[in-house]
Formats: C-alpha cells, structure tokens, sequence
C-alpha cells in the first residue's frame, strides 16, 4: 500500500476547496451595480450595469403592449429595485415597470408600454469607467423621421392668421397645385422654376394627412433558450443628394417675401447643431465635476434660439438638433439626421479636454481626407470617434454598417467649403475668449464625414482647464460664445450665399 506525501495530500486539499468555490460563484452569478434610464423621442434606453457579463430571454406582449425580460443567473438586489423609481411620467415608451424574482435565479422585469415598440437587446463589454453593461434599447414601431419633425416644428411657427384662406395663392419657391373636381384625380403638380424648395410642398402634404407614412420593422424576437436575436432600430428614410444647383436663367422678377403657413412654407437655410455625446457617454468631465454632454447642450439651445430667429437674404433659418435631450446618438446616426433634413451646414458643438490642466483655448475642425494637420488633431479626432464605444451602440446591425459606409463618401469639395465655415468662426470665437490654435485643423472626424455639407467641429474650450471650465459654466459665456457662432454662420453666408436648392424628399 503507497502513502500520500503529506505536501500532496494538502495540495489536492486546497484543489478541492478552489473547485468548491468556483462552483458557489458560478451559481452565485453576476451582481447588479448600477441601472440607468435614458428617455428621448428618439428612442429610451434602460441601462443595467454588472461585475458579470448577463443572459437573457425576452418576450413581447402586444395587447396591452409589454415587454418581458428575463435576466438568468441573478438575484433581485437594492440596485435593481431602484430602476422602479427611474420611470419618468414624461417617457415616451414606459408607462411603468415590475419586478421580481421569477425564479430562484431568475430575475423578471415587466415593461408596460405606452405604445409598441421594436426592442433592442445587446451586451457591452468593460470600457472607460463602465463594466459589464446589459442595453435595452426601445424604438417606435414608425421611426421618428427628422424631416417630420423639423416640419412639425416649423408649421408650429407658422403664423394662424395665414393659415386659412390662401391655399392656392404662389408662395416663392412653392408650386401651386390645381385642384380637381370631386370624382376626378388631381392633376399633377405644375412645373416649378429652378429655385423650388420641395420642402415646403411635403410641408403641405404633411398638414393634411394623419401621420407619418413609414412601414413598420419587422416584429421583434420571440422567446428561446438561445441568446435572442438582435433587432436593429427602425431605420431613417433613405437620404438623398441634396448637392446645390445654381439657376440655368435669372428669375424674370424677384420672388416676394416668402410666408409661412400651415399648407405651405419657404426656402429654409437648415443649420444642424450636434452636441457631442450625451446619454451614457457624459464626455469630458471637468475638475469641478462639469460634464461636455451638458455644456454642449446648453450652448446648443442658445445657439438654436439664434438661428431660428435670424434670416439669410430674406430666407429664415432653421436650426435642427441631432439630440435635443439627454440621451445617446451614435456617430453615424448624427451624419445621417443631418443628411436626412438636407442642412445647409452642420456643427458639432464639443468642449476639449486634455492630461494636464495647462491647456487652454478654443478650437475649429475640419475634415481630412489624408493625414491630420497636427499629432493633437489625430490624438482628438481618435478620442472623439470613440464615442460610439462609451455611449454603446449595437455593433451588429446591419444598419450600423451601412451608416459607417455612408462615412466614406467626403467630397474635396466639402471639405474646401468646411475649412471657409471654420475660419469664419474661428475669426469670431477669438473676439470671446483665447483661441487654442489660430486656424482651421484638420483631422479624420467620422462626424465630419457627410459628403454633401459644410461639417466643423468646434472645441469650445478646453473643461479639462479650471478656469475655462468656469466661464464654460457662466450663462455669460455661452450667451458670447452662442454670439460667436451666430456671427460666424453669417459671415459665412455673406462671403458663399445659399443657392437655389432642389430638394428630393
């Protein structure tokens, strides 16, 4: 008979022991730390954040609408109870929300919906400050089309006075449309000069029918012991070129002044405003515990007020936000929005931040087809275009993919019309505050990349600075550097005036 060394005996002792553990923890699963609610238009985003990556079924219940989702491996703790309380009254898509133990590890949350929606359910891995992160993202069965809504925004403006009486009557840039008698069809719209802004006659057909015409996604996944197949979000109507036309021939006489009414409406001078992040991904973080996502959107209000109250040429301005509220938009969804309201500019609206607190000063972006103007550019341009990592987006759908491809198609041209918009506000930012480098740089900025506007990226200051993280908290600043801005986009004008635009909706 062979005796056990005793130094073996206590080695497959401790084995054991390991074995015995890693089966508690394995049972024991992951621990909710953290749970998140994101609610916008766009979309709502519920965020449950974990030491362990999780599993889960989901169900969709159409009448009433609800949502089922089971996480597998956990037990109800503190911080998934709070997520009860995270349901605002003013969310678009939750009424409310239960939860329980389902199963002795099984946890269930039950969705009560205003409304049916397409879910979106993927998992993030560890980044930045972040660790395992499980998203629930819930998108309308009829996309939020920005168009729509910019359309909505400005019939809201147009004055009630005029809006009864004068259908038929020309309106520049708009086509009048004969009416046909009953039982006939209507004749098809006549023929309009060169500077037709079809804008306004979608405009028209918008206040006389009932809602959007989108076709409806395809229904969401059904229950399975599989991993559930990721739907990705409604997408956006296809974007067309909107790439300016000058007039063959003059006009034989100057368009009067163009009104807006509830039937129709004028050539606009879109303006697309983009502040930068937001949602999950709170941006740079100043010492005094400033976030980018709200500086920029502070700036970005000011800025939109100044717009729509200002004209070019006797044509209005419109300002139309990528995100208006606290919540996530992917980099290419930003290119897209802007694409899809066919802007006349766009502008991305950041606050820089830096490793050491010395840096200071404002900054102008513009896209580079090649290399970057300077190593801080590409350092800035690579931390920037990391947003879609941090804000969390659902690398798999196919729709993501084709919005990168949409990235790829910057013009020389474009790029030669953004350095003019850049230096147009570089030259007014200086008149507010001191400037980080005194002309346009340029680097690879993904959202900078639609191929068809004039894109900048301004760095309004440096947060990462304590003094400049002051003035960037002061309702003073933002009203200068809004001013700044303001100023610019006119000087821009002045120098390339808007032409005659043909837009396809």
């Amino acid at each position: 008979m062979r005796l056990e060394h005793p130094a073996r005996r206590r080695l497959l002792k401790a084995g054991s022991l390991v074995l015995l553990l890693g089966v508690q923890e394995i049972a024991r699963g992951a621990t909710i730390v953290a749970v998140r609610v994101w609610p916008a238009a766009d979309y709502t985003r519920v965020t449950i954040e974990s030491d362990g990556r999780l599993q889960t079924q989901q169900l969709v219940v159409g009448s009433p609408p609800r949502l089922a989702v089971d996480i597998e491996g956990i037990e109800l703790n503190p911080a998934l109870r709070e997520l009860v309380g995270k349901i605002k009254p003013g969310d678009p898509y939750i009424n409310g929300l239960r939860v329980g133990q389902n199963a002795p590890t099984v946890v269930r949350i039950v969705f009560d919906l205003k409304q049916a929606v397409v879910p979106q359910v993927f998992s993030l891995a560890p980044v930045a400050a972040y660790r395992h992160r499980l998203v629930l993202d819930l998108y309308p069965q009829q996309a939020v089309d920005p168009m729509e809504a910019l359309i909505a925004e400005r019939l809201r403006d147009a004055p009630a006075s005029t809006a009864k009486g004068n259908a038929d009557t020309g309106v520049a840039g708009i086509a009048p449309r004969e009416l046909s008698r009953p039982g006939e069809a209507q004749n098809a719209t006549r023929a309009a000069p060169s500077a037709v802004d079809p804008l306004g006659e979608l405009m028209a057909q918008q206040s006389m029918r009932p809602g959007p015409a989108l076709s409806p996604p395809s229904a969401g996944p059904g229950r399975n012991n599989s991993p559930p197949t990721l739907i990705a979000p409604p997408t956006l109507p296809p974007v067309v070129g909107n790439a300016p036309m000058r007039p063959q021939t003059p006009p034989a006489a100057p368009a009067a002044p163009s009104v807006a009414t509830a039937s129709r409406t004028d050539r606009l001078i879109i303006v697309a405003l983009d502040p930068g992040h937001g949602g999950e991904d709170p941006g740079a973080i100043g010492p005094a515990g400033t976030r980018e996502k709200d500086i920029v959107l502070q700036v970005a209000y000011k800025l939109r007020d100044r717009i729509n109250a200002s004209s070019i040429g006797g044509s209005p301005m419109r300002a139309f936000l990528t995100r208006d509220a606290d919540f996530f938009v992917p980099l290419g969804v930003r290119v897209q929005k802007a694409r899809r309201v066919q802007a006349d500019l766009f502008v991305s609206i950041h606050a820089d931040a830096f490793t050491t607190p010395a840096a200071r000063g404002a900054s102008v972006f513009a896209l580079s087809q090649g290399g970057a103007s300077s190593s801080a550019a590409r350092w800035l341009a690579n931390k920037e275009n990391e947003a879609d990592k941090v804000g969390g987006i659902n690398v798999g759908s196919h729709e993501m993919q084709v919005q990168r491809a949409l990235l790829d198609m910057s013009t020389t041209a474009q790029i030669n019309d953004s350095l003019r918009l850049g230096s147009a506000m570089l030259g007014e930012i200086r008149n507010v505050g001191r400037l980080h480098k005194a002309q346009v740089e340029q680097a690879g900025f993904a959202v900078l990349k639609a191929p068809d506007i004039p894109s900048v990226l301004v760095e309004t200051a440096f947060i990462s600075n304590p003094e400049e993280e002051a003035n960037l908290r002061s309702v003073s600043y933002q009203d200068n550097l809004a001013d700044a801005l303001m100023r610019g986009i006119h000087r821009y004008f002045a120098q390339n005036p808007p032409l005659a635009r043909s837009r396809q909706l």
